[in-house]
């Protein structure tokens, strides 16, 4: 990993190591802060969820509102090849 910085120094993209390493370290900070935001924004969702006080659907109903849903799909991938 070290060797690449240098490289990346040698080829002009950055001034010194020091500098490529602080732009690495931004970049995985921001990283990592997008994946605990995705990460909390999944568990609210799930927690909707599970707070839901709306009945379930059964297995029967999922399987029936996803193939209306792939038929949609088809026709509306149909109708833009057109």
């Amino acid at each position: 990993m070290l060797q690449g910085i240098r490289d990346t120094v040698e080829a002009g993209e950055f001034a010194t190591t020091s500098e490529a390493m602080r732009d690495a370290v931004r970049v995985w900070q921001r990283q990592r802060l997008e994946d605990a935001e995705r990460l909390n924004a999944m568990r609210a969702r799930i927690r909707r969820s599970l707070d839901d006080p709306r009945p379930s659907l059964t297995e029967d109903e999922a399987e029936a509102d996803m193939d209306r849903f792939m038929k949609g799909q088809e026709k509306a991938s149909r109708n833009a090849a057109r």
